[in-house]
């Protein structure tokens, strides 16, 4: 009969703890090579029911998802270094930015000036900017949102980086007491970027020229550029659309309101929120009543064939009265 397994201390179940945790709370090395724990980070144990718990939660979320990396940073905070803090890419998608999930990204801890950068597996150090500012986010040591961005700035594309800095700005319609917003503003952006030398200086400059204050998710941001890019007039994020008495329509992704047009990003409403998605199917129908011309864009059209919906809503701006 094979020995019974001792229950570790109830402070250490069913979340990561160090080696040098167990170790003061009595746990022995046996017990820590047993095959109920993990190993996620040099040093860090995790029981597999709590890490199963974390993977999941991380896996339905989306791997480039705030609640994602917060389950990967929870992993690696019981060996985060008292001079350590979450920066780059972590901290964006701390902050919530949707920028595009990329497979195996590894977590990114900077090191205040007299500290050590970490070297680890799966981890990538840095030094820190002496600018930065550390801050508590999600319960967690992070560089600030300004920081964070500007940060980011030398290894994402121009247009992940406008993404990043509408999510950061955004003056949300609807406000959620658990996450108070904006993060930072168009304003403290640019003056951020007057004085910033460093790799990526050029393209976060280019970038704060096209943030916009209003846009609400990613392919909005993204459909803003295509469109503007394209030479089409520059739409207004989120804004209300009114019928000639002034009355109340509802609010629309991006509204050219002088030629009585909106462009309505369709996302997947229809499938996650029905509900939602028949209240959209009445908005849009009170906007054709009003003589407004709606053009409903799928992922396809912005992700796939990008050009036919370019023409699309040219087609719809030219007859509302667009000339150019």
């Amino acid at each position: 009969m094979s020995p019974r397994r001792v229950d570790l201390p109830p402070e250490l179940a069913g979340a990561p703890f160090s080696i040098t945790q167990a170790r003061q709370a009595g746990v022995g090395p046996e017990r820590l090579r047993s095959a109920d724990l993990i190993r996620p980070h040099a040093g860090v144990r995790v029981t597999r029911s709590g890490a199963g718990a974390s993977s999941a939660g991380a896996d339905s979320l989306g791997a480039g998802s705030a609640d994602a990396t917060m389950h990967r940073c929870a992993e690696y905070v019981p060996v985060l270094g008292p001079h350590h803090f979450f920066s780059h890419l972590t901290a964006a998608r701390l902050w919530g930015c949707p920028l595009r999930a990329e497979p195996d990204e590894p977590l990114h801890v900077s090191a205040t000036q007299n500290a050590r950068a970490p070297r680890r597996r799966g981890v990538v150090g840095h030094h820190a900017d002496p600018a930065s500012k550390i801050v508590m986010r999600a319960g967690f040591p992070t560089s600030d949102p300004v920081s964070t961005w500007l940060a980011i700035a030398s290894v994402v594309s121009l247009d992940e980086l406008v993404v990043a800095a509408d999510h950061l700005v955004l003056d949300p319609y609807q406000l959620d007491p658990r996450d108070i917003r904006p993060h930072t503003s168009i304003e403290e952006l640019g003056a951020a970027v007057k004085k910033f030398h460093g790799r990526g200086a050029a393209r976060a400059a280019s970038a704060c020229d096209l943030v916009r204050q209003g846009a609400e998710s990613r392919p909005e941001t993204l459909l803003r550029l295509l469109l503007q890019r394209a030479g089409l007039p520059e739409p207004q994020p989120n804004r209300e659309v009114r019928d000639d008495m002034g009355r109340w329509l509802g609010r629309a992704d991006l509204v050219y309101a002088n030629f009585r047009t909106v462009v309505e990003y369709d996302g997947d409403q229809h499938r996650s929120n029905k509900a939602q998605y028949e209240k959209d199917i009445i908005r849009w129908e009170r906007f054709i009543a009003a003589d407004w011309r709606v053009v409903k864009v799928r992922a396809g059209g912005l992700f796939a064939t990008p050009e036919a919906t370019v023409q699309r809503v040219r087609s719809a701006l030219h007859a509302g009265g667009w000339t150019a």
